[in-house]
């Protein structure tokens, strides 16, 4: 169900190395920075299906960022605009642009990687969400680079309804550049085990219950000091169009 919005603005400011970054608002209060997961958006993620509208409803101020390379944002074909930890230093360059320093911090999938690799760079919100994201996702970032990579590079050769053949649709649903998104490839960063357990803020581990495809969420969140694990329906493509979704962040960000 499409959910009707309060309304959204977008913005744009030139990042750490010069590459325009894009973020849509909505609502007002205490600020939450919602990070979306790759191939997708700010308005696919957290927009569309009312997942932001919720956070908002809560007196809160939600700031969605896309990532390079994604939606409204830049998408160089240079790979130097692809460093290691690219968006991370985009979320962190976002961060001092807007002066934020009483913030909670969320993100799904690759977006939920980012917000860690934030985390490690000296990040400090207040309360995190980690969704669409397990332990060996964060461990093993070469796994689903390979994955993505192999998709990228042979489009229009897969099986219909195989999960390579399903990312490709999705692909096409966001209008997403091949080029731009194979270099977001080159920024992945493993995090270790000590840093993942070294987080002391509340965490929100978030999947949906089908959802392996960056490992176990469970075993993140038992890894983590201080986590609340929530399983909704559907998995890793499907739970972000469930109402559930949205309303599990809004319930821990309450």
């Amino acid at each position: 169900m499409i959910v009707s919005q309060p309304p959204v603005t977008t913005h744009r400011f030139a990042s750490f190395d010069g590459v325009e970054i894009a973020w849509a608002e909505m609502g007002e209060g205490r600020p939450v920075v919602l990070i979306h997961g790759y191939f997708s958006d700010a308005a696919t993620n957290w927009i569309k299906y009312g997942h932001a509208a919720k956070v908002a409803a809560l007196g809160r101020r939600v700031i969605m960022p896309d990532l390079r390379a994604h939606g409204d944002s830049a998408r160089p074909h240079d790979a130097a605009a692809y460093p290691p930890d690219a968006l991370a230093r985009d979320g962190m360059a976002l961060l001092a642009h807007l002066g934020l320093s009483d913030y909670d911090l969320g993100g799904y999938s690759l977006g939920a990687r980012t917000v860690v690799r934030m985390v490690t760079m000296g990040a400090a919100p207040g309360k995190i969400v980690l969704s669409g994201m397990g332990l060996e996702g964060l461990l093993d970032t070469g796994r689903r680079a390979a994955h993505f990579r192999r998709i990228l590079t042979n489009l229009g050769s897969f099986e219909r309804g195989s999960p390579e053949w399903m990312a490709e649709a999705f692909l096409k649903t966001t209008g997403g550049d091949p080029v731009a998104l194979l270099g977001i490839l080159d920024t992945f960063v493993d995090t270790s085990r000590e840093a993942l357990a070294a987080i002391a803020q509340p965490v929100l581990v978030l999947a949906g219950e089908e959802d392996d495809d960056n490992g176990s969420h469970r075993a993140l969140a038992e890894l983590l000091g201080d986590a609340r694990l929530v399983e909704t329906p559907g998995n890793h493509m499907s739970a972000v169009v469930k109402k559930e979704l949205g309303d599990a962040i809004a319930a821990f960000l309450q």
